[in-house]
């Protein structure tokens, strides 16, 4: 048996509770929230001009719609593989939905089978293969191929030829990063198609290589100097990886959480005293991403842990405009005061949990610290489904909903979870908007 063929069973055999369609209605409600607030954006507006000369191409319609998902870098996590699973699981699920007319249970089971595969492979693939592929891009394809393939209902061996020409198209570098391009979207986005596409052709019977992960010229083998394959199918009895998965309180890296985190809790104690230097521990994968003391555009901000850690702070939150050129050019002076260093345990925790501390010394010699083994919003420290609501309402008020209007996408997406008879109504809904 492949190691493909056995992540298949696995998933297939898993047996799923109320609470995990319960809590799966609401990370897609996350994604949702997420992909029809990048509408409202530069790289949204492009993506959506792109998309009218495409048709109705259920794999086109991933692209564009999971590159709206991952936009506003408010979209979900999942620490162990480092990937963002619902900007490239939901839109795929979604696109095919509208395409098959599915219904609330075949979606959630598809969303919940998705995020499992992506998140088991993206935990296999060892922490060297982050520091050049961009995760969610590279593993992205095996999360989308084996949610359509649950959508479509593909036998085994039909599932396998998904995931192996899925995996074949995997790709995504962080070269993007160096001038802030908008590649990270496109990323998503054709991890969402290339499940699809992969599935589609799978449904006719058009093969694809059974031993896509571990073979000699395999995924593993060509982009993981450690890989370690065995995390694809360990702890069988672990929960649904979707429950495991985190989901952001700030627009921004998920890097740089755990320090933002720790920052606001000492916003609360500096009291208006001065700051005379910041020093933030971190773990490496975070330096590696986000060490950027000084930057130039509100996306590079974005991935910049002493703007953050500033913007915290100073403001007491962080919010859209946290990273705007008038936000930049304000903060300067406390970044320039703000250090970065790798430090444990939050080195050796990573990836498991991530971590943070910042200390705050001020001009009249107090030493404040605070530190965060995790960052709300992590499993640990879950967001209520109160508190994802209003995230919700933030994002499509952002998209340019009336609140009556966002209700019902609300409504419609967690009532997914009790067979809700609409499905179809709210896939349609999503999809008026993308137009």
């Amino acid at each position: 048996m492949t190691l493909t063929q056995q992540l298949i069973s696995y998933i297939r055999n898993k047996p799923v509770s109320q609470n995990d369609l319960d809590r799966a209605a609401v990370l897609t409600l996350d994604a949702i929230a997420n992909m029809l607030g990048g509408c409202n954006s530069k790289p949204g507006r492009k993506l959506l001009q792109w998309g009218e000369g495409q048709g109705q191409d259920a794999g086109r319609k991933a692209l564009i719609a999971g590159g709206l998902t991952h936009i506003l870098e408010t979209d979900d996590l999942h620490r162990a593989s480092v990937t963002h699973p619902g900007c490239v699981v939901v839109p795929a699920v979604f696109a095919l939905a509208e395409r098959e007319g599915s219904n609330a249970h075949q979606m959630l089971m598809a969303i919940l089978h998705g995020f499992e595969s992506m998140c088991r492979v993206g935990a296999g693939v060892g922490p060297s293969h982050y520091r050049v592929w961009h995760n969610t891009a590279t593993c992205g394809p095996f999360g989308s191929a084996m949610a359509a393939a649950t959508l479509l209902d593909l036998n085994v061996d039909q599932t396998m030829h998904a995931l192996g020409n899925a995996g074949t198209q995997s790709s995504g570098l962080w070269e993007f990063m160096e001038t802030g391009a908008m590649s990270k979207h496109l990323h998503a986005g054709r991890a969402a198609e290339a499940g699809v596409v992969a599935a589609d052709l799978a449904k006719l019977d058009f093969t694809g290589p059974p031993k896509i992960l571990e073979g000699e010229k395999g995924f593993f083998e060509a982009t993981c100097l450690d890989a370690e394959p065995e995390k694809v199918t360990e702890n069988p009895d672990a929960p649904w990886q979707l429950t495991q998965t985190s989901i952001k309180p700030w627009p921004c890296c998920r890097h740089t959480h755990p320090a933002i985190d720790a920052a606001l809790e000492l916003h609360e104690t500096l009291a208006g005293r001065d700051v005379d230097s910041v020093q933030v521990e971190t773990y490496q994968a975070a330096m590696d991403v986000c060490d950027r003391p000084q930057p130039d555009s509100e996306y590079a901000a974005k991935f910049s842990i002493y703007h953050c850690v500033a913007a915290a702070l100073d403001g007491g939150e962080v919010v859209f405009d946290s990273f705007t050129g008038a936000s930049r050019d304000r903060l300067s002076g406390l970044r320039e005061k703000t250090t970065a260093v790798v430090a444990e345990p939050y080195a050796s925790n990573y990836p498991v949990y991530w971590g943070s501390a910042v200390t705050v010394l001020t001009t009249q010699g107090d030493r404040l610290n605070a530190k965060r083994t995790s960052a709300k919003g992590d499993p640990e420290f879950a967001l209520s489904n109160e508190e994802m609501i209003v995230k919700a309402n933030m994002l499509l008020a952002h998209a340019g909903f009336n609140q009556a209007d966002a209700q019902r996408v609300i409504d419609g997406v967690l009532g997914l979870a009790n067979g809700g008879s609409g499905s179809p109504n709210i896939v349609k809904l999503v999809f008026q908007h993308l137009k």
